[in-house]
Parts: C-alpha cells; structure tokens; sequence
C-alpha cells in the first residue's frame, strides 16, 4: 500500500469514545497540536450500553475529571434527562450521582465541544499500525487509507472495536459496539510488536418501544427535585426537575424457566464465547446459574433519549437467541406485550494486558504509546475517561518535555484504578467500587474539587475564572468553620429548645460551640443557621454548607484517614529505579523477585501492593535502596 504523509502533530489520540474524547481534549488545552481519529465521527462519545453516567465510586471519576479541567461532568449537566443521588441514607463516603442520559445529544454535544476546541482535529480514519523509530519509540500511526500522521506520542483508545466481535445466540460475526466497523490490524500490529493481549467480554440488553410498556404494573423512578450536579461550574439555577422516570420491574420463576430451558443455547454456556465477562455486570442467564436461589431480579427500564422511543432493559444484559430474548421480555411485568427493537449481544475484544503500563499509563515497552479505556482491560465510561484524562495530560506533557502525572491512591479514585490495573493486573473487566479504595471517606463525591482543582490549575487544564471561584468557595467554607468554633450556644439560646423538641436532641445543661452541637448527628447546618445566621447577603449556598456539614461532622474519621496516609507517605515517596536488576537484590523470595522483575514498580508503596511480595520482600528491598549501591539491568 501507497503511504503519504499526511500531518504533523505532538499527539495523536486513537479512538474517539469515552476515553478518547477525554484524552484529547486534555492534550489540545495543554497547548500541544492534537490528533483525534475515530472509525466512525457519529460514534464520537457514543454509548452502545446503558445511557448513564455515574453511580457509586463512578460518579466520583466524573467528579474527579471535572475537578482536573475535564469535560465529562459538564457534558452530562448539559444532556441529563434524570439525576438523582444514590446511597442518600448512608455517609458521603459511599454517596454518588447517577444521571440517564439523552443518548443522542450527549455525543453530539461532546462532538462539537471537541470540534470547537483550539488546537485539536477531529478526523475519520481506521487506524492499522504504528510508526516505530529505530529507537523503539513510538512516532505516529498509519491508517486504511496510507495516510501517514507523525506525532511525539500516541494515545490509544479502540474499546471494544480491537478485533470486536458480537455473539447473538448461534450468530457471530466481526464488528464494534453497535455494529461499528471493528479494528482488526491494530490488534494485530500491537501484538507484532510484542505486546500481550487477552480477550474480555461485555454485554448489552434488549431495546423495546416505549409505546409497548405497560407502565401501571412496574414501580416508577422519578428523578431528584433537589438540584444537583456533576461539575462544579454548573449553577443550581440550571437545574432541571421536570426530569423523564425510569421504571421498575423484576423477573420472576417464569423468566428464570425460560433460560434454564434453554441455557444449551447460551453462547456463554455453548462455547462459543471465550472472553471473560464482568463478575459485577452479569447477563441475566449468568445470575439464574449464579444466583439459582433468588426467586427475582430487578430490571430497570429506562429512556435512551428525549428524541426515541427505544427504552433500554437493564438488568437483561444477554447474547441468548433473539426469540428466546423475546420470551425472557415478555415474561417480565409491564413487558408482555413488549416489542423489541434491537436484541441483546455479548462483544468479545482485545485488551492489553495492563502490568505492561507505566502509572502514567504509557506502555513500559514502547516509549511514547499511551493506552487508555476499556483496552486496558476496564468497564464502564466513567473508568474509562478517567483514564482517558491522565493519558491525554501525560502524552502532551511528554511532548512537551515535562515530568509525567500520577494520582496517588489516597488523591482520586482515578489513582485507585490505575494503580490497581497495573499493580495488581484484572483477570475480568475492572469496574470500580468505593470498597476498592482505602481512604475512601476522603475519596468523596463532594469533595473532589478541593482534592484536584489545584493540581489542575498547575497542570494548566483549570482557568483563573474557574479558580478563583473554587478559592471564594474554599475561603467561605474556611470562615464559616471558623465562626462555628467560635460562636457559643447556651440553653436559653432563642428557638433552640423547639429546635432540641423537633429533632428529639437532647437539652443543654451547659453552652456549647456551636461546632460541637452540629456533630451530632440529628442536628444538621440549616438548622444551626437558622438560630445563629451570617451577615446578610453572606449566606453559604447549598454546596458550600455540605462541605461545612461534612467536614464538622466527618472530622474525627477524616483525621483518622489522613493518619493512615501520612504513615505510609514515605513507602509512597521512595523511587525505585528504572532499570533496577532485582537479580542482584540478596534474599528476595523467589515468588517476589519475578513478579517485581513483572511489574517494575516505580516506589516502594506500588511494590507494596504487587501479588506474592510480602513485608519482608519490601524491608529487604527498601534497606537495598537506601544503601545506594543499586545494580543495573545490563551491568557488567
């Protein structure tokens, strides 16, 4: 094939979905010239499965993404047809936004922000290959057509598509989600240039039509009145409350009859399917073999759009026979007259095997290659730009000569999931849960933006509007913490003992700090500034009293968290050369010496947490490091 040169940019980003559109847009506000090209320019930001964003440990991604510059949580705020806020009963360690989503609009909506964005191209174009130098860095890509783009580094996003393949029943046939065009030489150059791969498994359900619900026998799922938001520039004002309901059923001993009968058709029980599927996403005749002993599962259906009838059937994610999928539909409450629109199919893809990353995310063997998304083995959007986000700032501060990023996992759940795809490797689609994250409570969907805005406004991705309105917002929360410690509150305190009499608090014997009084838990910030209000025209807006209320009442367990953090900060700080000969390091075990050799962890905190090295393999280690009499791979 005829190649020519077609353009010079400093990063290239491969793929153009969730993970793509992120990296790109974080690259081009950088200042580097960027590259996006995608297969198909109508799948830009598309989503071929569930139509929302967020949800436990997810919504905080997008929360974290949006903290740092990124675009997912304002794209969302601007498309979002239902918003509500999960887990409201329990701590703000485990609350999260969910949002459904126009599914149509949200992509079109992230297409023009990336056409619009200085800086960046948005091109079609199947990428086949690589450009390696002879020095094994990576310098560009090839595409179908022999077009040549050159770059200093290279992102790659392909999802699903590397070498997708859909399985519907006894049908399978070559394609990406959504029957998409799949990358199939992609796959293939990245494996002839020595990189592993291994096939994982997603799913989708059915899609019916609206107009065939049978609304009065499921349970409806109004959406939040009380605004909230995903990005911390969008105004309550903004907010939508006349939001489109989601709807509940369950299935029942009917449906579950229908697969056992015809669980010989299964791809996943013939044979057919080889990749390993997601434990925390089954199919629906998956949780019948798993979960033989519940009666029910819950299915919710729910609008793909303001602008379709199609309604996505969650909790039906199946590749059974599409006339078996019909039966399972119709045998569920509120869907026996369902028609279906589009059946249900499992995908089988490539992902790269993801000890063979850096934390920055760029392949340990090619110099220059950033891989990104569902590729590195992950589920979900949410994971998926996140990713997208640190790849596109580190391939432009590559670029750009500058030294990489890396999330700490005590900083972002982002650092959470890349350290754990890394460090620990996933032997199934990677989701994220907050149960993943050990200093969760201070991992909050609340208080992302005081975690991560600073460092995005280093990075150069947050603008002074947008900081200086995080430090009003930080210098308020600051005075008001500091009024409460000073005001005192005594028994004869007016409306404090109707307010003791509502809420079913016990009487003061005694004054109190007024910060002392809202930690108890019946007691909550409105209540409070309602008896000692701020100067008028100064009262705290909603987001900013959460913060006070949280911090006040969380402050015992967050110091306690943030001891935990401090202990282990010097493991975390302690580099561990690059090329390190763990050959030469005396005492190791011999389980340690090779999955060290495997990961090549960056500091003693990531070695930390490598499967098979123990304490005594991380003493020895640490006590060889500070010696400072290190052999290297390749010495004589």
């Amino acid at each position: 094939m005829q190649t020519y040169e077609a353009g010079n940019y400093d990063v290239i980003v491969v793929g153009a979905g969730h993970a793509g559109s992120e990296a790109a847009l974080a690259s081009a506000r950088l200042g580097s010239k960027t590259l996006l090209i995608t297969m198909n320019l109508e799948m830009v930001a598309f989503m071929p499965c569930n139509p929302s964003i967020g949800g436990p440990a997810k919504g905080v991604v997008v929360r974290e993404i949006d903290a740092l510059g990124g675009e997912m949580g304002k794209n969302i705020d601007r498309t979002y047809i239902q918003m509500r806020l999960l887990n409201t009963g329990k701590g703000p360690a485990v609350q999260a936004l969910r949002a459904q989503a126009d599914k149509q609009l949200y992509a079109s909506s992230m297409k023009k922000v990336l056409e619009e964005t200085p800086g960046l191209d948005l091109k079609q174009g199947v990428v086949e290959r690589l450009v390696i130098d002879e020095e094994g860095q990576c310098r560009g890509v090839v595409t179908a057509t022999g077009a040549v783009y050159s770059a200093q580094a290279v992102v790659l996003t392909a999802g699903t598509s590397s070498r997708g393949k859909i399985i519907i029943g006894e049908l399978s046939y070559a394609s990406g989600p959504n029957n998409t065009l799949p990358s199939v030489k992609l796959s293939e150059n990245l494996m002839e240039l020595g990189l592993e791969l291994v096939r994982f498994k997603t799913g989708t359900p059915p899609r019916i039509h609206r107009n065939s619900v049978d609304y009065e026998l499921t349970e409806e799922q109004p959406g939040d009145e009380k605004p909230n938001h995903f990005s911390f520039l969008t105004e309550d004002d903004d907010y939508r409350s006349d939001s489109v309901s989601c709807w509940l059923t369950h299935t029942n001993p009917t449906t579950h009859e229908i697969i056992q009968e015809n669980l010989h058709r299964a791809p996943m029980f013939s044979g057919m399917v080889e990749g390993v599927g997601a434990r925390y996403c089954p199919s629906i005749e998956d949780k019948i073999v798993r979960f033989s002993d519940k009666p029910r599962h819950q299915v919710f259906i729910e609008p793909e759009g303001l602008s379709t009838d199609e309604m996505y059937v969650q909790g039906l994610s199946t590749s059974m026979p599409e006339d078996v999928q019909l039966k399972i539909i119709r045998s569920v409450p509120g869907m026996e007259h369902a028609e279906l629109m589009r059946p249900g199919y499992a995908i089988e893809y490539d992902v790269v095997v993801p000890h063979q990353l850096k934390l920055t995310l760029e392949v340990k063997s090619i110099p220059g290659l950033f891989t990104a998304g569902q590729m590195n083995g992950t589920s979900g959007y949410e994971e998926a730009a996140g990713q997208g986000i640190i790849a596109g700032i580190n391939a432009a501060r590559q670029a750009q000569g500058k030294e990489p990023l890396v999330l700490k996992r005590s900083e972002a759940y982002i650092g959470v999931m890349i350290d754990d795809l890394v460090t620990k490797g996933t032997t199934e689609p990677y989701r994220l849960l907050t149960s993943r994250a050990e200093y969760r409570l201070l991992l909050r969907h609340d208080n992302a933006d005081l975690r991560l805005t600073e460092l995005g406004h280093e990075l150069g991705l947050v603008d002074e509007n947008r900081y200086n309105k995080y430090l009003a917002k930080q210098e308020k929360v600051q005075s008001e913490l500091g009024r409460l410690s000073k005001v005192r509150l005594t028994p004869n305190t007016e409306g404090l003992t109707d307010l003791f009499n509502r809420v079913h608090s016990t009487p003061l014997k005694d004054g109190i700090l007024a910060i002392d009084l809202l930690k108890r838990p019946e007691i909550h910030y409105d209540d409070l500034i309602a008896l000692i209000p701020r100067e008028e025209g100064d009262a705290l807006n909603r987001v900013e009293a959460e913060q006070v209320e949280i911090q006040i009442k969380y402050d015992g367990y967050i110091k306690k968290a943030i001891q935990k953090v401090d202990k282990v900060k010097s493991m975390e700080e302690k580099h561990i050369p690059e090329d390190i000969d763990y050959d030469a390091v005396d005492s190791l075990a011999n389980e340690a010496r090779e999955r060290l050799k495997l990961i090549q962890p960056s500091t003693l905190g990531q070695a930390s947490r490598v499967s098979g090295v123990n304490p005594a393999d991380i003493a020895i280690l640490s006590v060889y490091i500070q010696q400072g009499r290190i052999a290297r791979v390749g010495d004589k």
